[in-house]
């Protein structure tokens, strides 16, 4: 049955129209068990469902989040969409989805349009260095979860940030290809203009600084200040950084990538370059997203332990919104290398595109871990 009002499911169980929302509000604390399996009953019935418009103009709020984030293009985004939203339905919340491709004013126009519809609760995902942009939301009761982002100076003091261990990552990535023999890498990123971008470089420069290998040999493609390739990008950005690195003297033998997709664009641009990733060089993601097993070669990767961090995340947000806490909270979740078939042991050489590559014995990720060099290491 459609367009049943509140007062025709009172008139139905013989109650007040204040009981009935007593009752869908879970105010039941004073009522009899009879009356309140009556009204129960009648709901059921009727397939009642409460208005939203009317209940937000009643409450100032509806049990509705938002998650703002760079893009779905990119599947990890979206398969932390799916994760957040399973665990919210649950509890009896929706969650509206917005891309920012991290632009700070597209974040802020978002932000006043979901305070405005009655939404009272964010996860912002863009992971900027300063959320001041954000600044004029929270002052009037916007609250907000910033995901895969630490905490940094000049944070909203009850500002609570969700992250992996975005350093630990890149350096568990770097270690494995170094443990490996690799000793030219290349770190392919675009922008590093984000913080979590920023931890994974800087984590990438520490694996290599603990190794003894000097970080300023390293190559960082395309540079950290580009502005060339966003989110959406990623692939486009691997499989490019891939065609001009291998056509170059003294070329890399492994790659670090900043996520899985800009990993899977790499292994297409080495194919590009007439080279196999896992046999000729090696690459690694960031992510773990379902694509990264059932890619050819399968993706070695760092994964990122999604429905832990949804949850979470979740469960943060609404604490702000269900009580506002004064302190924030930071939490910095460990990372897990995975390895599959994108990684084996560094060539001798890797020749410049267009020249047949060396021949010769390569031992496979697998094998490798069959030995134990090569096993997946928990972070």
């Amino acid at each position: 049955m459609s367009g049943v009002t509140i007062h025709q499911v009172a008139e139905a169980a013989g109650v007040s129209a204040s009981t009935v929302s007593n009752v869908l509000n879970g105010r039941t604390d004073r009522m009899q068990a009879a009356t309140l399996a009556r009204v129960e009953q009648v709901i059921e019935q009727l397939n009642y469902r409460p208005n939203r418009a009317a209940r937000m103009l009643r409450t100032g709020r509806i049990k509705v989040i938002g998650l703002i984030v760079p893009s779905v293009a990119n599947p990890f985004w979206g398969a932390l969409a799916r994760e957040l939203e399973a665990i919210a339905l649950a509890e009896g919340y929706h969650v509206l989805l917005c891309n920012s491709e991290r632009d700070p004013a597209r974040e802020l126009k978002y932000g006043e349009e979901l305070l405005a519809d009655g939404v009272s609760g964010v996860v912002l995902c863009s992971s900027l260095p300063s959320l001041e942009h954000m600044a004029p939301l929270l002052s009037r009761g916007l609250k907000m979860v910033a995901f895969d982002r630490t905490a940094q100076a000049g944070d909203p003091s009850s500002l609570a940030s969700i992250s992996v261990d975005n350093a630990m990552g890149a350096e568990l990535a770097t270690r494995h290809l170094i443990e490996l023999g690799h000793r030219r890498l290349a770190f392919v990123s675009g922008s590093v203009n984000s913080v979590n971008r920023r931890e994974r470089l800087r984590g990438f420069r520490s694996a290599l600084e603990a190794a003894g290998l000097d970080p300023a040999e390293a190559i960082v493609w395309p540079g950290a200040d580009t502005t060339e390739f966003g989110d959406k990008d990623a692939a486009e950005l691997g499989r490019k950084a891939a065609r001009e690195l291998l056509s170059r003297p003294n070329p890399p033998t492994g790659f670090v990538a900043i996520n899985d997709m800009c990993a899977i664009g790499i292994c297409r641009g080495a194919k590009d370059a007439g080279h196999s990733a896992g046999r000729d060089v090696s690459v690694v993601g960031f992510d773990d997203i379902l694509l990264a097993d059932l890619f050819e070669p399968p993706l070695t990767t760092v994964r990122q332990p999604l429905p832990e961090m949804a949850a979470e995340t979740f469960q943060q947000l609404r604490a702000r919104i269900d009580s506002a806490p004064s302190a924030g909270r930071s939490l910095l979740i460990r990372p897990r290398l995975v390895v599959r078939e994108s990684t084996a042991s560094a060539p001798e050489t890797v020749p410049v595109a267009g020249q047949p590559p060396a021949k010769g014995p390569r031992a496979s990720a697998s094998a490798l871990a069959s030995t134990g060099a090569g096993r997946p290491a928990a972070g």
